[in-house]
């Protein structure tokens, strides 16, 4: 079978892969001039199996109260504010319910654990390097009740057989030293131990060559204008090149995985897909004392940034803004990621002039990703993935493979069905 796939950040290239090795003949479709220049391509470096708990739960609403107001809070919802984005934050709050809750978290796990066992696979099965570390991701709490709350959350993944460990203050310094600025404040952490770190951006591009070796087709520079679809599902996909030269491409089945811009792409065809755009922050900086920065890669869960080693490198990332597909860079927000280097690892990088970016993660109000048939009977997702893409990307794209090869799915995850 011939398969399209709308997208090369790091969701449509494992889709390749994946497909590629089930034996389709594979063509990717991306309007950018290469791989994972988007989303993928300076995120927080994080592969955080440890973190199903979706940010729709029974906390995050009260949370999001207590920042209102705030220019550098970790959620911001700016005003004013479109349509779409008013009916996203009201799916979103519905979500926080428990009931939801529990069966979103149970389902991101799954996944999670599911696709880190790919990762490990493909990993194994090509060689391939992407500045990766297996020293798990370290969940720093400051308060008594941050740390209850982590106390649950380790009893949630023992549940889903998530590797995880309770560390007392003493205990995370020994783990990981270059946490002494800051050891007095700590009142635990957790490690997941399942977890890991890398360049997603590299990964993509890396996996995107092995996979145009195995005969995978990669058009860059390449828009789909429309999906030309009748009731028997779509006919053709109308493209453009970067010369503005109009092409009719014909394939078999067809893929999104055009992140944010997912619904736009649909529309057309009278299904709507909840995904809306939360820009997220990082900052990259060079490692100046390689003692002083750690290897392990890290979450602050009072600020919810994140740090990870990438070689020479450290990239710190966090925040979320809904302000639709706003891509301007906040010089507040981006500040706030390079004082809490200074603050967290004194002296560990070089923040003079930090590498500053920001992209958009295609959320669902429950943070569980897109990953199934659409109502046209050859068109399929795999969108939607937040801030867990590199996280959910291996074991994302082999559950599309088998769906469209009619294989039993590997794990118990709720599969997007059509609809309008």
């Amino acid at each position: 079978m011939h398969i399209a796939i709308i997208g090369a950040g790091i969701t449509g290239i494992t889709s390749a892969w994946y497909l590629r090795r089930a034996g389709h003949r594979v063509t990717v479709i991306e309007r950018r001039a290469e791989a994972a220049l988007e989303t993928s391509f300076a995120n927080g470096g994080q592969v955080s199996i440890s973190h199903p708990e979706p940010w729709a739960n029974p906390g995050a609403p009260l949370t999001i109260l207590r920042w209102l107001g705030r220019r550098d809070a970790p959620l911001l919802f700016r005003l004013p504010a479109e349509a779409a984005r008013w009916r996203w934050g009201l799916e979103f709050l519905a979500e926080c319910l428990p009931a939801p809750t529990r069966r979103n978290t149970q389902a991101i796990g799954n996944l999670a654990a599911y696709s880190g066992k790919m990762l490990q696979a493909l990993r194994s099965e090509t060689q391939i390097e992407y500045t990766q570390l297996q020293r798990g991701i370290l969940h720093l709490y400051f308060t008594p009740g941050e740390l209850s709350h982590g106390q649950s959350q380790h009893r949630i993944l023992q549940g889903l057989g998530i590797g995880s460990r309770m560390l007392t203050p003493e205990q995370c310094l020994a783990y990981e030293p270059s946490l002494s600025h800051i050891g007095s404040r700590l009142s635990g952490a957790m490690l997941g131990d399942d977890d890991e770190s890398g360049d997603a951006h590299l990964f993509s591009v890396r996996l995107a060559a092995l996979a145009q070796a195995e005969g995978v087709e990669f058009r860059y520079n390449t828009t789909v204008d429309a999906l030309q679809h009748d009731a028997k599902g779509i006919t053709r996909l109308q493209l453009h090149d970067e010369r503005g030269a109009a092409e009719a491409f014909v394939a078999d089945a067809y893929v999104i995985c055009a992140g944010s811009y997912s619904q736009a792409l649909v529309k057309t065809t009278g299904e709507r897909l909840p995904i809306y755009p939360v820009k997220g922050y990082s900052a990259t900086v060079p490692v100046r004392d390689s003692a002083r920065a750690p290897t392990a890669s890290i979450t602050d869960e009072s600020r919810r940034i994140v740090i990870s080693r990438l070689g020479d490198q450290l990239r710190i990332a966090g925040t979320a803004e809904l302000n639709g597909f706003n891509l301007e860079l906040d010089p507040v927000r981006c500040a706030a990621l390079t004082q809490w280097v200074e603050d967290v690892f004194p002296g560990a990088a070089d923040t003079r002039q930090p590498e500053f970016w920001a992209g958009l993660r295609p959320a669902t109000p429950s943070n569980v990703p897109i990953i199934g048939r659409a109502r046209l009977p050859n068109l399929f997702y795999n969108t939607g993935h937040g801030t867990l893409g590199w996280t959910l990307s291996c074991g994302s794209a082999k559950l599309l493979s088998d769906l469209i090869d009619k294989r039993t799915p590997a794990i118990d995850f709720p599969l997007w069905r059509g609809r309008s």
